[in-house]
């Protein structure tokens, strides 16, 4: 396969220099049975496509199918709504510095309806404080505090159930989970976001 284009440095991700993409996708004629079904799985999925973390879980084919899985539910069949799930995942990304999933996510916050400077205000890496509905303040204060202290304060937790329910509040706990998880993997093996990606994140954290 051809070199891919160099990346522009704004939108990469690890700090190691020289700066190379660690784990992109193997060649298709290096591939065993496993990764090409893994590959075919997430093709004929609702991701229609292998990109993103799945390029170094190819390495685990097991491991990707799995992720996978517990993803799709996250994204596609949570409790929660698609607003507040694309907010949360944005803090996810923004947490960890993770281009990628902020490129592919910040567009589909604003098409599920989250407030576009909003968005702006959280790419560069302040809490928005006008914009957001009830339930999205509430959802990225819970996701913020989280990622902050590793847990949820009292006050927290309760205003999190009264808005979303116990079972919401395990959805969003788990959904800030698997978008560090995989943001640390793409952030381990160099995946660069995408070469029409817009604003870069600024490197520094909430």
């Amino acid at each position: 396969m051809p070199d891919s284009p160099p990346v522009p440095e704004a939108l990469r991700q690890g700090s190691a220099q020289p700066w190379r993409e660690r784990m992109p996708l193997p060649p298709m004629e290096s591939m065993t049975p496993q990764q090409r079904a893994a590959a075919q799985a997430l093709i004929d999925g609702p991701r229609k496509g292998v990109f993103g973390p799945f390029l170094p879980l190819m390495r685990s084919p097991v491991l990707l199918e799995r992720v996978g899985k517990v993803g799709e539910y996250l994204r596609f069949e949570s409790a929660l709504e698609a607003r507040v799930r694309e907010l949360v995942t944005c803090a996810a990304a923004r947490h960890v510095g993770n281009q990628f999933e902020w490129h592919v996510h910040a567009p589909l916050a604003v098409k599920a309806g989250v407030d576009a400077g909003a968005i702006d205000v959280l790419r560069q890496g302040a809490r928005p404080t006008s914009g957001l509905k009830e339930d999205e303040a509430l959802a990225l204060d819970f996701a913020m505090e989280l990622l902050r202290t590793n847990g949820s304060s009292e006050p927290t937790y309760e205003r999190a159930v009264r808005g979303f329910g116990e079972q919401g509040v395990v959805e969003l706990t788990t959904l800030v989970g698997y978008f560090v998880m995989v943001n640390w993997l793409m952030n381990v093996a160099h995946t660069p976001a995408q070469a029409s990606a817009g604003d870069a994140l600024t490197p520094f954290p909430l």
